[in-house]
This record gives structure tokens, C-alpha cells and sequence, in this order.
């Protein structure tokens, strides 16, 4: 796995590097946002690891300049911002996952591993919902006929829905189907991602994802579905 580190600290940026050597996976490391947004440009990084406050460009600026020319590379955030609407804000232009300062770094590998394991996952079928497909062989969404635009978070969400077409899907199973391992973590990351998904499929008005109260979620055809 190639990982592409963009981080100004230097004994944070230098020991994940490190790690992330020792742990088998290539890696580079960039020191500040200007050339932390040309080497995710032009470098084929499997994964980014992102600080959010960097000099001479924010980790939010290089997030939404990615995502805005097309580059889909998960991106896990690394930062030490960690109220609620900071995580919105970076999920919202387009991060995979996040990660708060101080972290211990075995679970940041974990997090790193899932989110590159997830998106280059392509199983050879189709899941169609009335007038919602998903195509997992090429890892395409449309909705009458229309491609929506989704992260590789937001798709695996969208994938074990609609596998589970009618039935409730819990939070801790969507939060390890996302991460891939057991998880024993808060749950309020896939609410984020849910309302975030919501936005992109309820175009006509009608919701597609119900919340079952004190269970999760399930999604259904337009017509039957209750917010």
C-alpha cells in the first residue's frame, strides 16, 4: 500500500512514516499544504493521511481541491480539531474517515488499512433499489439513470443496505462493514455519513434511508419509506 502523509509536524510526520515502513507499506511524506496538494495531485497514493491545520494551505482547502478535480483517493483525517462540526465539515468535502490527535497508532493503520480495503474492493454484482444501482464491479451509483457522485464510505454504507434491502441494518454492523474490523467505538461517525447520503439520494423529495429508532437503518423503495 502506498500512503501519502501530509502533516507539519515533524516527530508526528517522521514516526508515521516509521510505522507505516515497518508495517510492510510505502510511504512519503509531505510538510506543508502546497506540496501536500501537488503530491496528492500527481502521486497514485492508495490512501492519504491528512492534517487539517497545516501552513500555506489547510487540510480542508487540499480536500475540497481533490475532491473537486476528481481525485477519489480515501482520505483519513489526522487532526486535532475534534468537536462534532469540524468531523461534518471534513466528511462533508469529501473524508473517509478521521482520526483525533492524540491517537495510538496501531488503530490509525487500522483505519488506514480499512478505508484502502473498502475501495479497492470489486465484486462482480449489482444491487438495485426501484430506481437506485449500484454497480460494484465498477464501483458506480445511479439513480434514474443519473450517476451520484459517493465517497468510498458512503458506497460501502449504500452497499450493505441495499444487501440488506428491507431489513434493519444496525449501527455497529454498518461501523464494522465501513471498518472492518470488530468496532467498540461511538457510533455518531455513521449518522454523519447517513445524513450525508440522504442529501445525495433523496433528490424527488422522498426519502430512501429509514432510521429505525433504537436500531439503525434500513432502505427501501421511495414510496414506503419514512424518515
Amino acid at each position: 500500500m502506498d500512503i501519502l502523509v501530509i502533516e507539519d509536524n515533524r516527530t508526528i510526520g517522521k514516526s508515521l512514516v516509521q510505522g507505516f515502513n515497518e508495517a510492510g507499506h510505502e510511504c512519503s511524506w509531505a510538510i506543508n499544504g502546497k506540496t501536500g496538494l501537488e503530491k496528492a495531485m500527481t502521486q497514485q497514493a492508495d490512501v492519504i493521511v491528512l492534517d487539517l491545520m497545516l501552513p500555506e494551505m489547510s487540510g480542508l482547502d487540499i480536500l475540497a481541491e481533490i475532491r473537486r478535480n476528481g481525485i477519489q483517493t480515501p482520505v483519513v483525517v489526522l487532526t486535532a480539531k475534534g468537536t462534532v462540526q469540524e468531523k461534518v465539515d471534513g466528511l462533508d468535502l469529501g473524508a473517509d474517515d478521521y482520526i483525533v490527535k492524540p491517537f495510538a497508532f496501531a488503530e490509525l493503520i487500522a483505519r488506514v488499512e480499512a478505508v484502502c480495503r473498502r475501495s479497492s474492493h470489486r465484486p462482480s454484482a449489482e444491487l438495485v433499489s426501484g430506481e437506485l444501482n449500484l454497480d460494484l464491479t465498477i464501483h458506480r451509483a445511479d439513480l434514474a439513470g443519473k450517476q451520484i457522485d459517493l465517497t468510498p464510505t458512503e458506497f460501502s454504507i449504500l452497499e450493505l443496505l441495499l444487501r440488506h434491502k428491507g431489513q434493519v441494518v444496525t449501527r455497529k454492523m454498518l461501523c464494522e462493514h465501513v471498518w472492518g474490523f470488530e468496532w467498540d467505538g461511538p457510533t455518531n461517525v455513521i449518522e454523519v455519513h447517513i445524513t450525508r447520503l440522504r442529501k445525495k439520494l433523496d433528490r424527488d423529495g422522498q426519502s430512501r434511508i429509514t432510521t429505525v429508532r433504537g436500531r439503525g437503518y434500513s432502505i427501501n423503495s421511495p414510496t414506503n419509506a419514512v424518515n
